[in-house]
């Protein structure tokens, strides 16, 4: 059995109403040996009924989340709502704070940090007090994300394909209900430790999203959060009605399942991309070029496509490192 989490809140998570409270993670700083670290979270709840969990800011350079997330919270009405909703509109605060996207307290990523532990580092007890006090509540769980500053990304909601077949349809039909105009099945090629992936081994309904990136921050990813958000808990019946429409045209459903789908940088220098999102590929294809800044005689080098597919993300800082994601192919999917 897990150990009790040192991470506590002020929130009742079984009260009826609308409350904005806060979780609350031991620290000792140089100005206060004992001090609190305050991270805000919203409890929606209105009688018995499904829950949903909803995070943001996992990553503090994407803030589609919490400019979403903080808007749902203020503006829901717990008559509304049949059930409960918990907010985390910012859950790596002190990243969303920095606009960075690990921890600038202890330089740790939160969605590598799954599922911690009582006497981890400041990010791994968040993480720990999530699995062991939030994730176990929930009926569907929903991890917001985009591209951040590194990463352009065509608008999608995203999970990984889990053993569970009546679990993977319902995820799939989940993310149908958002209304982005894809569902992405991906891999993870960085490491391990997601908060999505901790949450689907717990067998829960769980969405992740690639809502666009910094770069592309605006009127049309916004919409496409807040819409989903919405849509999403009507599916699960806690809202009555969703926020759009169904679209008109069915979300397509595509995955980046082959560990060569995600092409990265074999040198360091700058990325020149030959390819946009959507474009279409073929295997041995050159999507860019990396210019040498050191030795300014030598001829680029070029970076090849080993699948087939369509450009679902590219790399948006042109300065790249040896290693890093420059982009990701992807194809249709069928279950």
């Amino acid at each position: 059995m897990s150990e009790e989490s040192l991470v506590s809140t002020d929130v009742d998570h079984d009260r009826d109403g609308k409350q904005f409270g806060r979780i609350q993670v031991p620290v000792s700083t140089n100005s206060s040996g004992w001090a609190q670290y305050f991270i805000p979270v919203v409890n929606v709840r209105n009688g018995d009924g499904p829950t949903a969990v909803l995070f943001g800011g996992n990553h503090g350079d994407e803030f589609e989340g919490p400019v979403a997330l903080m808007k749902l919270a203020r503006e829901l009405d717990p008559q509304s709502i049949h059930g409960r909703i918990i907010m985390v509109p910012m859950l790596n605060r002190p990243a969303v704070t920095a606009g960075t996207r690990l921890s600038p307290i202890d330089g740790a990523n939160m969605n590598r940090a799954f599922p911690g532990s009582r006497h981890d580092s400041f990010t791994g007890m968040i993480a720990h007090y999530v699995s062991t006090k939030i994730l176990a509540q929930a009926d569907l769980v929903v991890d917001v994300h985009s591209g951040g500053v590194s990463n352009h990304f065509l608008p999608c909601v995203n999970m990984h394909h889990v053993e569970d077949d009546d679990q993977m349809k319902r995820m799939l039909a989940a993310g149908r209900a958002w209304g982005a105009p894809m569902v992405f099945i991906y891999r993870d090629v960085a490491g391990e430790g997601l908060l999505p992936s901790y949450a689907e081994k717990l067998g829960k309904v769980t969405l992740g999203t690639e809502i666009g990136g910094r770069a592309q921050f605006g009127v049309r990813m916004l919409q496409i959060t807040e819409s989903g958000l919405r849509n999403v808990l009507h599916w699960l019946g806690i809202l009555s009605e969703p926020a759009t429409d169904p679209p008109a045209v069915e979300p397509q459903v595509v995955a980046s399942d082959d560990a060569r789908d995600y092409i990265m940088s074999p040198v360091s220098g700058i990325f020149e991309p030959f390819c946009e999102l959507g474009d279409d590929v073929e295997i041995g294809q050159v999507l860019g070029q990396i210019h040498d800044l050191e030795m300014i005689s030598r001829a680029p080098v070029p970076v090849q496509a080993e699948t087939a597919g369509f450009i679902i993300t590219r790399r948006a800082i042109p300065l790249t490192a040896q290693g890093e994601l420059v982009a990701a192919i992807a194809r249709p999917f069928e279950l």
